[in-house]
């Protein structure tokens, strides 16, 4: 097919002339997609042909594509496009009709019975649709004239042919029925005719599954179909011979996957928890697997574990609560319990020699929930017996969590480590919840073991052992409160008796620490046994992650205990930065550690630390600012400035926020003098100029010496006050020079916290007028290359509104430039932008009463920004944008009433604005249904979301079922 013919035919089925849908055009056009190596021209191909299927001529070229000398790909099609004629466009098709339509279905399907698959399906699911069209009324017994038909035995086709067509046909129909879109009342009447109709499928799949003569591709066929079927919520009780049928296959590898499936399907349906005489009688079958399980699991027999493990787990996870009831059965339900618990312990390595433990790990917690939500008579008894089973639990999984030798986890690919490494973290979150159940008798019982396993001399244990319990301790320890438990103090006096020979017994050792670090707050004594072992394994680069994290958490929970020992952990730090032994993120991890350290010391010690730590890195960018600017020594200068910002980030001696015990119970150290970060800043200023003055053009450098002020502004909040007149003047400089959006954003900071003090207004005043004339001289230049920018800018206009409203009250502000600006924002693609030009104008709108100059601008300007904002609705924007966009609406209907009602009447008039789709009368339900509403904001965003579907020709589409 030529691209000139593609291109008519994109404009749109209704527009197309007829002549451009022929079979010969359409035959072409997926030879293109198929063969032609061009990929824009499949492209073009695909989309002509997605206009080909919903064209009114492909009710003819359908059938023509379905004739025998075609080869599969164009009678697919044909298929393809029946179907989504009759699923997307049933009331174009007359009622007189449906009768023809059905009878040529059923024709093709018994053609293909004996051809082409994938053909037969597609034939089959576009009769499906149909079936489901027309049921109740128009085609009342459906299902079982389906079955009658193919039963014929006046058939040119086989009949096994036949019975596999039938098969494909009552396969597909349920699956339809869950993706269709039938409104909602129709759906509840199909489905009722569907459940009756089962009685005309399971006795007949009950029947070729049972007889022996039925070959294994009709079984196979029988229970996929029924499979399918268990998902319309067919009473388990109706479903129990074909599931002892299913139960039955198992034992033929060939049906294996398809029986295990059918039950699974079966046992899972919401509703068969109703059914619980049917699911006691299906304990004993699934019991009955055991023998086949461990045989499975002897000649290594993954795929057979996995489909048993899922039938048992799936019976216990989903119907636990109901077979809990039944007490009398306690025994037997016990009995599958431990049946799970052999499949989470099931030998081997996850996942190189196992795949199936980790299916069972959801029904531990589901288990766990159904016994702790019983009333406590009931809950006491289930205790007694399922407390022992959750100890067998937590060794089991502990075991499952253990490394293989060093030797067979090298040779683990990346990918299988990675797998291994979140099946830990799984465990680590179930033993987390298990011990809302086992309590504080959880970690004696974990103590105890790894206590006899360190202290033991008779036999030597092995690394992997010892790591597995402190995980165990780890997971538990993160997350619950352990600060009462009496068992720590003994961990934290055996952890420095652990021979580590092993990084990952190192990491687990490391994070074990980290995980206690608030119980070492609490008991500061206890520091010193494990501070050594972190700052040792600072050196290591293996351990770089665990142990500078843990250092982190240590410094943060337990600075002010710390100050004995800071020097040596400044010492220490200093030593492995200077070595470059950690990552650039460890590196900014332990400045953070640092900057909570030092937070807690004299000031003057602080100074005299502070000194001690940076001053090495100031003669370093002392001398790179000397340089010519190159790659290699923008990245040193990069990461200079990210350490310090990150050791700002976290110096704070005001203990505003993070004090657990409130700063009444803490002694303080007095801060005398200024603040010792705007000391280091005072003192480095010049040399971020000069660094600056080299690196302007490059936004990187710019940026990062923006996050040293922004981090610091952030932290020091009022105390950074003595910094502002110098840091507005850099930054206009900066800005004037070359515009970047750290720069702004370091400047909307400033407005926040110093605009409403008047000793700091004239400076930020001046800067706030600066970067707004650079902006608007920028918009004129063009600013569709800098959306980052014009993002930025939005974000500032609207903080300098909320915190300091007078700002726009100033002569030199050309507030009518701004507002053109921003509306001329709204059209940008970038959907960010976008959503900061709509949060400046909602914080604009409510100004327009109280600040004079926005209430002039808006009430001469208004209009155009309706119209920007209709137009967006009306399809210019993404939809995922239009409750920014109802926001403004919103907000001028609130303020700006009486202008809104005359604007709206104006802009809505103009025929094909903003959609050639939305008719007069539609265009004025929307503008009284938007001036009605003044007071629920989420009423005003349903409205635009309808009238944008309207605007687009996408109401009452498949595309709307998720909006």
């Amino acid at each position: 097919m030529e691209r000139r013919e593609e291109q008519s035919g994109a404009a749109g089925a209704g527009a197309t002339p007829a002549l451009d849908f022929t079979v010969e055009n359409v035959e072409k056009a997926l030879h293109q997609l198929y063969y032609d190596p061009n990929i824009e021209n499949k492209n073009l191909a695909q989309k002509w042909l997605m206009q080909a299927q919903v064209s009114p001529q492909a009710w003819h070229f359908s059938w023509q594509l379905l004739q025998p000398d075609k080869v599969p790909e164009i009678q697919y099609f044909g298929a393809s496009a029946l179907h989504i004629k009759i699923s997307r466009y049933w009331s174009d098709i007359p009622t007189d009709q449906y009768e023809s339509l059905k009878a040529q279905l059923f024709t093709q399907i018994t053609r293909f019975a004996s051809g082409s698959k994938i053909v037969l399906t597609r034939l089959c699911v576009a009769l499906a649709s149909l079936a489901l069209s027309m049921m109740p009324d128009a085609w009342p017994c459906a299902v079982a004239d389906m079955v009658r038909l193919f039963q014929a035995e006046n058939s040119p086709v086989d009949s096994q042919g036949r019975c596999l067509a039938l098969l494909e046909l009552l396969t597909v129909l349920p699956e339809e029925f869950q993706t269709s879109r039938l409104p909602q009342y129709r759906k509840g009447l199909v489905r009722a005719s569907l459940a009756v109709e089962c009685g005309a499928v399971f006795p007949l799949l009950e029947q070729l599954l049972q007889q022996p003569s039925s070959p294994s591709c009709v079984r196979q066929k029988v229970l996929k179909c029924f499979s399918s079927w268990v998902q319309l919520e067919v009473p388990l009780q109706d479903c129990e011979a074909l599931i002892q049928a299913a139960f039955a296959a198992l034992q033929d590898s060939e049906l294996f996957d398809s029986s295990v499936e059918a039950i699974v399907n079966a046992i899972s349906q919401p509703d068969a928890q109703r059914y619980v005489n049917t699911l006691l009688k299906l304990i004993p079958l699934v019991l009955g697997l055991q023998g086949q399980l461990r045989q499975a699991v002897q000649t290594g027999d993954m795929e057979t574990s996995h489909g048993i493990c899922r039938i048992a787990v799936a019976l216990g996870e989903n119907h636990s609560r109901a077979l809990l009831d039944q007490v009398e059965h306690w025994q037997s339900f016990l009995a599958l319990v431990n049946m799970i618990m052999f499949c989470t312990g099931i030998p081997g390595h996850y996942p190189v020699n196992e795949t199936t433990s980790s299916l069972t790990l959801t029904f531990w917690y589901t288990l766990q929930d159904d016994i702790l939500s019983f009333e406590a008579e009931k809950q006491a008894v289930y205790q007694q017996v399922y407390r022992p089973v959750y100890f067998q639990l937590v060794d089991v999984l502990l075991h499952k969590a253990q490394f293989p030798s060093d030797e067979e986890y090298g040779f683990w690919s990346s990918d299988e480590k990675e797998q291994f490494r979140i099946y830990r973290v799984d465990i680590s979150d179930t033993l987390m919840y298990v011990y809302e159940m086992l309590g504080a008798e959880l970690l004696s019982n974990l103590y105890d073991k790894l206590g006899r396993l360190l202290t033991c001399s008779e036999q030597p244990y092995s690394w992997q052992h010892t790591e597995a319990l402190l995980y165990g301790f780890q997971s538990i320890a993160e997350t619950i409160d352990v600060n009462y438990s009496d068992v720590v103090p003994g961990l934290i006096g055996l952890i420095p008796r652990i021979s580590i020979s092993n990084v990952q017994l190192a990491d687990t050792v490391m994070f074990t620490i980290g995980a206690l670090s608030e119980w070492l707050a609490d008991h500061p004594v206890m520091i010193n046994n494990v501070l050594p072992l972190v700052l040792h394994a600072l050196g290591n680069p293996e351990l770089s992650v665990s142990s500078v994290s843990t250092l982190k958490k240590i410094c943060r929970e337990c600075k002010y205990d710390l100050p004995p020992y800071a020097a040596n952990i400044v010492a220490v730090s200093q030593d492995v930065l200077m070595k470059q032994i950690h990552k650039t993120s460890q590196c900014m991890w332990l400045m953070q550690a640092l900057g909570f350290l030092l937070s807690a010391l004299q000031v003057e010690e602080i100074l005299k630390n502070l000194h001690s730590l940076i001053s090495p890195y100031i003669q370093q960018l002392e001398k790179l600012a000397e340089e010519i600017p190159n790659p290699s020594n923008k990245l040193a200068i990069v990461h200079i400035l990210g350490l310090l910002s990150n050791l700002f980030t976290t110096l704070d001696i005001s203990h505003h926020e993070d004090d657990h015990e409130g700063p009444e119970l803490r002694k303080l150290p007095v801060p005398q003098g200024p603040n010792p970060v705007v000391v280091v800043l005072q003192q480095v200023f010049q040399l971020i100029q000069k660094v600056l003055s080299k690196w302007l053009n490059d936004a990187q450098v710019v940026e990062a010496v923006c996050a040293i002020f922004e981090k610091s502004v952030k932290t020091l909040l009022d105390d950074f006050a003595p910094m502002v007149p110098q840091l507005c003047e850099m930054l206009g400089r900066m800005y004037s020079t070359i515009p970047q959006a750290s720069a702004l954003d370091l400047t909307r900071q400033l407005v926040h916290i110093f605009a409403h003090e008047p000793a700091h207004f004239p400076p930020i005043e001046a800067l706030f007028l600066l970067v707004t004339s650079v902006t608007l001289t920028l918009f004129q230049q063009g600013p569709r290359d800098h959306p980052d920018i014009v993002d930025s800018f939005m974000q500032l206009l609207a903080q300098a509104l909320k915190r300091k409203p007078d700002l726009f009250l100033c002569e030199r502000l050309d507030v009518k430039a701004v507002f053109q600006c921003a509306v001329l924002a709204l059209k940008f693609p970038e959907a960010p932008t976008v959503k900061a030009s709509c949060g400046f104008f909602t914080e604009l709108l409510p100004r327009c009463g109280e600040v004079e100059p926005v209430g002039k601008v808006v009430q001469e300007n208004g209009r155009i920004l309706l119209i920007a904002v209709l137009e967006a609705i009306g399809g210019q924007a993404s939809r995922s944008l239009m409750d920014c966009f109802a926001d403004i609406l919103f907000a001028l209907n609130k303020h700006c009433f009486s202008l809104l009602t005359m604007w709206v009447k104006e802009a809505l008039q103009p025929p094909g604005f903003p959609s050639a789709r939305v008719s007069p009368e539609q265009k004025d339900t929307f503008s009284q249904q938007i001036l009605r509403e003044r007071v629920n904001k989420r009423r005003v965003k349903e409205m635009v979301k309808e009238f944008t579907l309207l605007c687009r020709g996408l109401h009452g589409t498949d595309y709307t079922a998720d909006y």
